[in-house]
């Protein structure tokens, strides 16, 4: 018998595990589709039962809906239908009141066309009555004419001429009313200024002399002075470019000349050549360089200290010297520097009462001079010389024009300039503030009294009060009132081209007429 493979029964009872399985799963599969069909049958009823509900619920709010649509729409009707009804009334109303206007504006154009009428009907005899006038008026003219002896042309322009006349007098009459009563008013206003800033700034005088002396220990220091055959005085002069001037005053020289920083080099040099008492050529020009270097390093802290005490700030470091150098200047015995620095304060003062910047006019009145110390080194006037400085070296232009036309010689752009020249004229024309000689004096009261002189109609004249007044006595046959203003302002123009003077001169005029008779 043949032998049986293992495998086949292990095939056949895999064979019969998956056929009772699949029997298995088969019945399973059974139970499981009749349950799940019974589910669905169930689920699909209650499915019907729920959309039935819907159903129902969506008819019962759509007829809700509709009822309230329905009576909204009846209310917004109604709304309407009265909106309508008002305004038809409205209409109503207007209409009937548009047909009165229209009836009173049809009764209106009835009346204009009446008054039309009436107006052409009157504008008609309005033109015979103007033509009748014209008529009467040229007849009227014609016998006026004749009466007259001149034409209608003649005589409109002699009317002219007599309004237009009198028309100027009246006119010239309140000019001058106003002119006068500006003039007072406004001197009263000048004075009170001037005299408050002349109170407030009491300043002792400044008259100085400008004569170089050196004192010597003895009189045996002259003849070395001069030197053997007048080397070392030569020699001094040469340095110098000074005189030296040796006379018989007692244990003193003079040194002399117009250059006042020369001056003052020559007389520290010859101090100190005199208290060394080693003189010769060599000495004496290594002495005059180191004195020369010396005063031009005071000169420059001179212009520092003053601009400092004045409180000016920012000016140029190149600007010190020349305004240093107006310390050994004088005008008329003043000394300069001290002559800006009195003019600073006023003008400050005067600046302050009329309610402008003080700074700015003590900065206009501390340099308005300052071309005096280098006009030997430019041509021309020193306002213009300093105004050049002032702008090469950077000042304001309210300044650069103040210290231009201090003395008119450019025009005035602000009222600083004329600030700065009363300044100016104050601190000149005060008492003691200047000096001049005897002979300079009497030739300029003579020069006043021979200019007014020189008018016709003037009989004599007077220079009082030191010069600062000329009094004019005319011809009351010859001058007339009106022709004494005139003369007046003639006599101060002449003055002021041909003189040189400090502060104003006043200019009056007198004229009198006296009446002469004799009871017998």
């Amino acid at each position: 018998m043949a032998q049986i493979p293992v495998y086949v029964p292990a095939a056949v009872a895999a064979a019969v595990f998956f056929a009772l399985g699949w029997v298995l799963a088969r019945r399973r599969g059974e139970r499981l589709h009749g349950h799940s069909t019974a589910a669905c049958d169930r689920l699909f009823a209650d499915a019907q039962k729920e959309a039935t509900a819907v159903v129902k619920a969506a008819e019962l709010s759509a007829r809700e809906e509709a009822y309230q649509a329905r009576a909204r729409f009846e209310a917004e009707t109604e709304t309407v239908r009265r909106e309508s009804r008002s305004r038809q009334e409205a209409l109503d109303r207007r209409e009937d009141s548009l047909d009165k206007k229209s009836s009173l504006v049809d009764q209106k154009e009835a009346r204009l066309v009446q008054q039309e009428e009436d107006l052409r009907r009157r504008l008609g005899d309005a033109d015979l009555v103007h033509a009748a006038a014209a008529l009467a008026l040229k007849q009227q003219t014609e016998r006026l004419e004749q009466i007259a002896g001149m034409t209608a042309e003649r005589a409109c322009q002699t009317l002219m001429e007599n309004m237009i006349s009198e028309a100027r007098h009246a006119a010239a009459r309140s000019v001058q009313q106003v002119r006068e009563e500006t003039e007072r008013s406004a001197k009263r206003e000048a004075v009170k200024i001037l005299s408050l800033a002349v109170q407030r700034y009491a300043a002792e005088h400044v008259a100085e002399t400008t004569v170089s002396v050196v004192d010597l220990p003895s009189d045996d220091m002259k003849g070395r002075i001069i030197g053997r055959d007048g080397r070392n005085i030569r020699a001094f002069e040469q340095a110098t470019g000074i005189d030296v001037i040796i006379d018989d005053t007692p244990n003193a020289v003079v040194v002399s000349g117009f250059d006042p920083v020369r001056r003052e080099v020559a007389r520290l040099s010859l101090d100190i050549l005199v208290r060394d008492g080693r003189i010769h050529p060599a000495r004496i020009e290594e002495v005059v360089q180191r004195s020369g270097e010396e005063l031009r390093e005071r000169i420059r802290e001179a212009g520092e200290q003053a601009c400092l005490e004045l409180g000016l700030k920012n000016v140029n470091s190149e600007l010190f010297p020349y305004i240093g150098r107006l310390h050994y200047r004088t005008s008329y015995g003043q000394n300069l520097l001290k002559h800006s620095a009195e003019v600073a304060a006023v003008a400050g003062v005067i600046a302050s009462e009329l309610g402008l910047d003080p700074k700015l006019a003590r900065r206009c009145g501390f340099l308005h001079d300052v071309g005096k110390a280098a006009d030997h080194e430019f041509e021309g006037p020193h306002a213009v010389i300093g105004a050049r400085l002032c702008k090469k070296f950077g000042e304001d232009a309210t300044v650069v024009n103040a210290v231009g036309g201090h003395h008119q010689d450019v025009e005035a752009s602000s009222p600083y300039t004329y600030i700065t020249a009363a300044a100016d004229a104050v601190s000149a024309s005060r008492p003691g503030a200047r000096r001049e000689s005897v002979d300079s004096y009497v030739e300029r009261l003579e020069h006043l009294e021979k200019i007014a002189e020189s008018f016709e109609g003037v009989e004599k004249s007077y220079a009082i009060q030191a010069g600062r007044e000329v009094r004019v006595m005319v011809n009351h046959t010859k001058v007339s009132d009106a022709e004494a203003a005139l003369l007046a302002e003639e006599v101060s123009r002449r003055i002021e081209a041909e003189l040189e003077y400090p502060g104003q001169i006043r200019i009056m005029v007198i004229r009198e007429t006296r009446a002469t008779a004799v009871a017998r």
